[in-house]
Protein backbone atom coordinates (compact mmCIF):
# COMPACT_ATOMS: atom_id res chain seq x y z
CA UNK A 1 0.00 0.00 0.00
CA UNK A 2 1.59 3.68 -1.01
CA UNK A 3 1.36 6.14 1.38
CA UNK A 4 0.61 10.27 0.59
CA UNK A 5 1.08 12.93 2.58
CA UNK A 6 0.58 15.80 -0.01
CA UNK A 7 -1.88 16.61 -2.71
CA UNK A 8 1.32 17.10 -5.29
CA UNK A 9 2.30 13.00 -4.45
CA UNK A 10 -0.89 11.56 -4.45
CA UNK A 11 -2.13 13.79 -7.81
CA UNK A 12 1.18 12.87 -9.82
CA UNK A 13 0.45 9.49 -8.91
CA UNK A 14 -3.51 8.50 -9.65
CA UNK A 15 -2.83 11.13 -12.55
CA UNK A 16 -0.40 8.36 -14.35
CA UNK A 17 -2.74 6.03 -13.45
CA UNK A 18 -5.70 7.54 -14.82
CA UNK A 19 -3.38 7.55 -18.19
CA UNK A 20 -3.43 4.16 -17.98
CA UNK A 21 -7.37 4.07 -17.98
CA UNK A 22 -7.70 2.83 -14.04
CA UNK A 23 -10.78 3.62 -12.46
CA UNK A 24 -10.40 4.74 -8.96
CA UNK A 25 -12.77 3.94 -6.05
CA UNK A 26 -12.51 6.14 -2.97
CA UNK A 27 -13.54 5.90 0.41
CA UNK A 28 -12.98 9.19 2.78
CA UNK A 29 -12.90 8.17 6.23
CA UNK A 30 -11.53 10.18 9.56
CA UNK A 31 -9.82 7.28 10.54
CA UNK A 32 -10.33 5.08 13.60
CA UNK A 33 -11.36 2.77 11.19
CA UNK A 34 -13.89 -0.42 11.87
CA UNK A 35 -15.62 -3.25 10.07
CA UNK A 36 -18.02 -0.91 8.55
CA UNK A 37 -15.17 0.83 7.03
CA UNK A 38 -13.73 -1.87 5.42
CA UNK A 39 -17.11 -3.10 4.04
CA UNK A 40 -17.14 0.28 2.19
CA UNK A 41 -13.48 -0.41 0.76
CA UNK A 42 -14.21 -4.09 -0.20
CA UNK A 43 -17.54 -2.95 -2.62
CA UNK A 44 -14.90 -0.50 -3.59
CA UNK A 45 -12.70 -2.72 -4.26
CA UNK A 46 -15.21 -5.17 -6.14
CA UNK A 47 -15.83 -2.27 -8.67
CA UNK A 48 -12.46 -0.38 -9.18
CA UNK A 49 -8.88 -0.90 -10.60
CA UNK A 50 -7.38 1.16 -7.94
CA UNK A 51 -8.78 1.85 -4.52
CA UNK A 52 -8.07 5.23 -2.33
CA UNK A 53 -8.44 5.61 1.20
CA UNK A 54 -8.26 9.06 2.81
CA UNK A 55 -7.89 9.57 6.69
CA UNK A 56 -8.58 13.19 7.48
CA UNK A 57 -10.43 14.47 10.89
CA UNK A 58 -11.61 17.63 9.54
CA UNK A 59 -12.03 20.20 11.83
CA UNK A 60 -14.53 22.49 9.77
CA UNK A 61 -17.65 19.54 10.63
CA UNK A 62 -16.93 19.55 14.39
CA UNK A 63 -19.69 22.39 15.94
CA UNK A 64 -18.58 20.85 19.53
CA UNK A 65 -14.33 21.74 19.55
CA UNK A 66 -14.22 18.77 22.74
CA UNK A 67 -15.25 16.27 20.64
CA UNK A 68 -12.72 17.06 17.60
CA UNK A 69 -10.18 17.13 20.12
CA UNK A 70 -11.14 13.31 21.57
CA UNK A 71 -12.19 12.14 18.57
CA UNK A 72 -9.98 9.20 18.50
CA UNK A 73 -6.98 8.64 16.48
CA UNK A 74 -5.48 4.87 15.78
CA UNK A 75 -3.35 5.43 12.57
CA UNK A 76 -1.19 3.01 13.67
CA UNK A 77 -4.30 0.34 13.46
CA UNK A 78 -5.93 1.94 10.83
CA UNK A 79 -2.75 1.37 8.90
CA UNK A 80 -2.86 -2.07 9.34
CA UNK A 81 -6.21 -2.62 8.88
CA UNK A 82 -5.99 -1.13 5.22
CA UNK A 83 -3.31 -3.61 4.22
CA UNK A 84 -5.10 -6.58 5.51
CA UNK A 85 -8.06 -5.73 2.65
CA UNK A 86 -5.26 -4.90 -0.09
CA UNK A 87 -6.11 -1.23 -0.16
CA UNK A 88 -3.51 0.50 -2.97
CA UNK A 89 -3.60 3.61 -1.67
CA UNK A 90 -3.77 5.75 1.68
CA UNK A 91 -3.77 9.40 1.66
CA UNK A 92 -3.35 11.09 5.35
CA UNK A 93 -2.65 14.90 4.79
CA UNK A 94 -2.43 17.16 7.66
CA UNK A 95 -5.02 19.86 8.38
CA UNK A 96 -2.26 22.49 7.06
CA UNK A 97 -1.95 20.37 3.31
CA UNK A 98 -5.71 20.58 3.51
CA UNK A 99 -7.19 23.93 4.76
CA UNK A 100 -3.42 26.06 4.36
CA UNK A 101 -3.79 29.05 6.93
CA UNK A 102 -7.63 29.39 6.50
CA UNK A 103 -9.39 26.78 8.49
CA UNK A 104 -12.48 27.37 7.00
CA UNK A 105 -15.62 26.20 5.25
CA UNK A 106 -17.38 26.90 2.40
CA UNK A 107 -21.09 27.83 2.06
CA UNK A 108 -23.20 25.33 0.66
CA UNK A 109 -26.74 25.65 -0.77
CA UNK A 110 -28.16 21.86 -0.45
CA UNK A 111 -32.05 22.91 -1.36
CA UNK A 112 -32.90 22.49 2.50
CA UNK A 113 -31.46 19.18 3.14
CA UNK A 114 -29.25 20.77 5.49
CA UNK A 115 -31.70 22.39 7.61
CA UNK A 116 -33.52 18.98 8.50
CA UNK A 117 -32.39 16.63 11.83
CA UNK A 118 -28.59 17.23 12.38
CA UNK A 119 -28.77 20.63 10.97
CA UNK A 120 -30.72 21.94 13.52
CA UNK A 121 -28.40 20.46 16.10
CA UNK A 122 -25.01 20.84 14.42
CA UNK A 123 -24.04 24.20 13.14
CA UNK A 124 -22.28 24.81 9.96
CA UNK A 125 -21.73 21.05 10.15
CA UNK A 126 -22.70 20.09 6.49
CA UNK A 127 -21.09 23.00 4.99
CA UNK A 128 -17.97 21.01 6.61
CA UNK A 129 -18.73 18.13 5.57
CA UNK A 130 -19.18 19.49 1.97
CA UNK A 131 -15.96 21.44 2.31
CA UNK A 132 -13.66 18.47 2.92
CA UNK A 133 -15.86 16.07 0.29
CA UNK A 134 -15.63 18.16 -2.62
CA UNK A 135 -11.77 19.22 -1.75
CA UNK A 136 -10.98 15.19 -1.45
CA UNK A 137 -12.91 14.60 -4.70
CA UNK A 138 -10.90 17.15 -6.25
CA UNK A 139 -7.68 15.88 -5.20
CA UNK A 140 -8.35 12.15 -6.00
CA UNK A 141 -10.70 12.97 -9.04
CA UNK A 142 -12.54 9.31 -8.26
CA UNK A 143 -14.91 7.54 -10.49
CA UNK A 144 -16.79 5.96 -7.97
CA UNK A 145 -16.99 7.49 -3.76
CA UNK A 146 -18.50 4.64 -1.22
CA UNK A 147 -20.46 6.42 1.98
CA UNK A 148 -22.71 3.85 4.75
CA UNK A 149 -26.22 4.75 4.82
CA UNK A 150 -25.51 5.23 8.67
CA UNK A 151 -25.06 8.84 7.92
CA UNK A 152 -27.59 9.20 5.56
CA UNK A 153 -28.65 12.74 5.92
CA UNK A 154 -24.50 12.93 4.81
CA UNK A 155 -24.96 10.66 2.43
CA UNK A 156 -27.73 12.98 0.55
CA UNK A 157 -26.14 16.29 0.88
CA UNK A 158 -22.72 14.50 -0.59
CA UNK A 159 -25.07 13.24 -3.81
CA UNK A 160 -26.96 17.12 -3.92
CA UNK A 161 -23.81 18.39 -3.84
CA UNK A 162 -22.27 16.47 -6.75
CA UNK A 163 -24.90 16.96 -9.11
CA UNK A 164 -25.23 20.78 -8.15
CA UNK A 165 -21.32 21.39 -8.84
CA UNK A 166 -21.43 18.72 -12.23
CA UNK A 167 -18.29 16.78 -10.12
CA UNK A 168 -17.63 13.70 -12.20
CA UNK A 169 -18.17 10.90 -9.67
CA UNK A 170 -20.56 8.02 -8.62
CA UNK A 171 -21.66 8.17 -5.51
CA UNK A 172 -22.46 4.40 -3.73
CA UNK A 173 -24.49 4.27 -1.06
CA UNK A 174 -23.78 1.18 0.88
CA UNK A 175 -25.88 -0.81 3.30
CA UNK A 176 -25.33 -0.11 7.89
CA UNK A 177 -22.88 -2.31 8.93
CA UNK A 178 -24.16 -3.14 12.84
CA UNK A 179 -22.74 -5.12 15.62
CA UNK A 180 -24.14 -9.09 16.56
CA UNK A 181 -26.43 -6.93 18.94
CA UNK A 182 -27.40 -4.56 16.81
CA UNK A 183 -25.90 -0.90 17.01
CA UNK A 184 -24.23 0.42 13.99
CA UNK A 185 -20.75 0.58 14.13
CA UNK A 186 -19.23 3.85 14.63
CA UNK A 187 -15.47 5.09 15.67
CA UNK A 188 -17.04 6.73 18.42
CA UNK A 189 -18.55 3.14 19.75
CA UNK A 190 -15.06 3.18 21.35
CA UNK A 191 -15.74 5.55 24.07
CA UNK A 192 -18.64 4.11 24.87
CA UNK A 193 -18.70 3.16 28.79
CA UNK A 194 -19.37 -0.15 29.51
CA UNK A 195 -22.48 0.62 30.80
CA UNK A 196 -23.63 2.67 27.96
CA UNK A 197 -22.01 0.29 25.87
CA UNK A 198 -24.77 -2.58 26.48
CA UNK A 199 -27.16 -0.11 26.75
CA UNK A 200 -26.71 1.25 23.19
CA UNK A 201 -28.52 -1.34 21.32
CA UNK A 202 -32.17 -0.01 22.51
CA UNK A 203 -31.58 2.22 19.49
CA UNK A 204 -31.69 -0.08 17.07
CA UNK A 205 -34.31 -1.98 18.70
CA UNK A 206 -36.61 0.71 18.88
CA UNK A 207 -36.07 1.61 15.27
CA UNK A 208 -37.04 -2.10 14.30
CA UNK A 209 -40.19 -1.52 16.08
CA UNK A 210 -40.72 1.60 14.71
CA UNK A 211 -40.82 -0.38 11.17
CA UNK A 212 -43.61 -2.82 12.40
CA UNK A 213 -45.59 0.03 13.68
CA UNK A 214 -45.54 2.02 11.13
CA UNK A 215 -48.19 1.64 8.21
CA UNK A 216 -50.77 0.93 11.60
CA UNK A 217 -50.04 3.64 13.31
CA UNK A 218 -49.16 7.21 11.80
CA UNK A 219 -45.65 9.04 11.97
CA UNK A 220 -46.82 11.46 14.83
CA UNK A 221 -48.61 8.33 16.90
CA UNK A 222 -45.53 6.19 16.39
CA UNK A 223 -42.76 9.25 17.15
CA UNK A 224 -44.66 9.95 20.21
CA UNK A 225 -44.45 6.24 21.15
CA UNK A 226 -40.56 6.71 20.71
CA UNK A 227 -39.96 9.65 22.85
CA UNK A 228 -41.58 7.60 25.64
CA UNK A 229 -39.65 4.96 25.33
CA UNK A 230 -36.54 6.92 26.00
CA UNK A 231 -38.03 8.78 28.75
CA UNK A 232 -38.22 5.43 30.71
CA UNK A 233 -34.78 4.77 29.70
CA UNK A 234 -32.07 5.43 32.37
CA UNK A 235 -29.04 6.00 30.58
CA UNK A 236 -30.27 6.79 27.27
CA UNK A 237 -31.23 10.64 26.05
CA UNK A 238 -33.26 11.00 22.81
CA UNK A 239 -32.13 14.28 21.03
CA UNK A 240 -34.23 13.49 18.08
CA UNK A 241 -36.54 10.96 16.55
CA UNK A 242 -38.09 12.14 13.23
CA UNK A 243 -40.22 9.71 10.32
CA UNK A 244 -38.84 12.04 7.04
CA UNK A 245 -39.23 11.08 3.50
CA UNK A 246 -35.98 9.68 2.03
CA UNK A 247 -36.17 12.39 -0.83
CA UNK A 248 -36.65 15.41 0.62
CA UNK A 249 -35.69 14.47 4.40
CA UNK A 250 -38.89 16.50 5.64
CA UNK A 251 -40.57 14.80 8.46
CA UNK A 252 -43.93 13.91 7.16
CA UNK A 253 -46.74 13.15 9.34
CA UNK A 254 -49.00 10.63 6.92
CA UNK A 255 -47.51 7.38 4.95
CA UNK A 256 -48.14 7.80 1.39
CA UNK A 257 -47.45 4.88 -1.08
CA UNK A 258 -45.84 6.81 -3.71
CA UNK A 259 -42.96 7.87 -1.33
CA UNK A 260 -40.47 6.59 0.42
CA UNK A 261 -39.42 6.88 4.07
CA UNK A 262 -37.28 6.71 6.73
CA UNK A 263 -36.77 6.56 10.81
CA UNK A 264 -33.83 8.90 11.93
CA UNK A 265 -32.63 8.78 15.19
CA UNK A 266 -29.98 10.57 17.85
CA UNK A 267 -29.30 9.62 21.07
CA UNK A 268 -26.95 10.66 23.99
CA UNK A 269 -25.19 8.02 25.68
CA UNK A 270 -23.94 9.52 28.24
CA UNK A 271 -21.30 12.23 26.45
CA UNK A 272 -21.29 9.89 23.40
CA UNK A 273 -23.89 11.24 20.47
CA UNK A 274 -24.76 8.17 18.48
CA UNK A 275 -27.02 8.27 15.27
CA UNK A 276 -28.50 5.71 13.28
CA UNK A 277 -31.63 5.34 11.11
CA UNK A 278 -33.51 2.75 8.88
CA UNK A 279 -35.91 2.49 6.12
CA UNK A 280 -39.69 2.20 6.07
CA UNK A 281 -42.08 0.18 4.26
Amino acid sequence: MKIFNTKQEINAYLTSKKEGNKTIGFVPTMGALHEGHLSLIKKAIEKNDLVVVSIFVNPTQFDNQEDLIKYPKTIENDTKLLESVSCDVLFLPSVEEIYAENIASEKFDFDGLEHQMEGKFRTGHFDGVGTIVKTLFEIVTPNRAYFGQKDFQQLQIIKKMVRKNRLPVKIKGCPIFREADGLAMSSRNARLSKEHREAAPFIYKTLKKVKSKFGIENAVTVTEWVENQFKEHPLLELEYFTIADEKSLETIKNKESNKKNRAFIAVYAGEIRLIDNIRLK
